[in-house]
């Protein structure tokens, strides 16, 4: 396979994005990306959308925005992997420049989540129906189970979850694109409105609107543009039984560990390699397991090291989620993949103006869908 370079990037403001359609927040972002890139076209182009049928009611969006963005008759594909689309996209349109079958590619991701649809019910496709969400669960309890699983067999503490979310919005108050940009205590979190014991409401992340994007090229491409360009130097994805009761360990995302595997395998690298990542943190309990199952710490030891300031921007081991994750920054299912990728473009090319973390070479981006029924991992090197 080819060499392939992330060349630009353009996101949105995450938030409640009300005189904005889903169309038109995609081509902002996409707009954003074609302008940094200083490219002037495009071979072809992803959509990363978990439901835009449910949300706004419309399919057959990759004809939707290549429409919208001027750029027919370009393929344009909608990607769909749960909260995982965005990676996905950005996966497809890795696999078709390493291919050789286009030299430019858009990645990007949009999700509209507040024009009216019962989010929840929405969110709730992402898990088995016929055997969880019958019989009532929803995404805070299952990321409950095993929160409470944890808790268990580890140790974690309240606290320990409730610091998650602290570092995520201490980090996001630096991000100017992000949709809560304040501190939070660990007091507020433990206190705030109890959603699905032990997990609280700033442990959840919230309903966004939004859209990223990502041009990907050839070398050859790369080597012509004045924009700074990163490699790709991993692209790998990996899928678990969809119901948890399938498992047979609630504290470990056995899709996360196999992608993992992969991308380092890809890569040639090690976790201790990795200068930075940006985790999937739907809830705070999401960031601690990752953490393990990246192996940046001990099974066990994620929710101690987020305690110790292990995963801090500005000193820690292995930074985590400068960006302010998707608790803090936002999470528009379908872009959160892409927004990931555009903070570790930006710190790898030394663009993370406040929240610049010291000596970013190496990144990861760890998306997943539902309770880790599918997980992509990309792993970015500056050049």
């Amino acid at each position: 396979m080819r060499d392939v370079y992330v060349i630009g990037a353009g996101m949105t403001p995450f938030g409640e994005l009300w005189n904005k359609s889903i169309r038109e927040i995609f081509v902002d972002a996409a707009m954003l990306a074609i302008e940094d890139a200083g490219v002037d076209h495009i071979d072809s182009l992803y959509v990363g959308s978990m439901s835009p049928g449910l949300f706004v009611g419309q399919e057959h969006l990759g004809p939707v925005v290549a429409d919208f963005l001027g750029v027919t008759p370009v393929p344009a594909t909608r990607v769909e992997s749960a909260c995982a689309s965005g990676g996905v996209s950005f996966r497809q349109a890795f696999l078709e420049v390493a291919s050789g079958v286009s030299e430019i590619v858009l990645a990007g991701g949009v999700e509209k989540m507040t024009d009216g649809a019962d989010v929840t019910e929405a969110l709730a496709t992402a898990a088995d129906q016929e055997y969880e969400v019958y019989h009532g669960v929803t995404f805070p309890g299952l990321y409950a189970m095993i929160a409470r699983a944890h808790m268990h067999q580890f140790g974690t503490t309240r606290q320990q979850l409730a610091e998650v979310a602290v570092k995520n919005h201490r980090n996001g108050m630096k991000n100017p694109n992000a949709q809560f940009r304040s501190e939070i205590t660990n007091e507020q979190v433990v206190k705030s409105t109890m959603v699905a014991d032990p997990l609280r409401l700033l442990d959840c992340s919230p309903v966004s609107d939004g859209g990223a994007g990502v041009i990907l090229a050839s070398a050859d491409v790369a080597k012509k543009m004045k924009s700074r360009a990163v490699k790709v130097i991993a692209s790998t994805q990996a899928s678990d039984t969809i119901a948890l009761h399938d498992r047979t360990d609630l504290t470990t995302l056995g899709a996360v560990v196999r992608a993992a595997e992969k991308a380092y395998a890809m890569a040639g690298k090690k976790p201790s390699d990795v200068n930075l990542a940006e985790v999937h943190d739907c809830f705070t309990i999401a960031e601690i397991v990752i953490s393990e199952d990246l192996g940046f710490f001990e099974k066990g030891k994620g929710g101690e090291a987020v305690e110790k300031g292990l995963t801090a921007r500005e000193c820690g081991k292995i930074p985590i989620n400068s960006s302010g994750g998707l608790k803090s920054k936002g999470h528009p299912v379908g872009a959160t993949g892409i927004a990931q990728i555009i903070e570790l473009y930006e710190q790898l090319t030394g663009r993370g103006g406040e929240r610049q973390v010291k000596k970013a070479n190496i990144g990861l981006a760890q998306n997943m869908g539902g309770s880790g029924a599918s997980c992509v991992i990309h792993i970015l090197e500056a050049i």
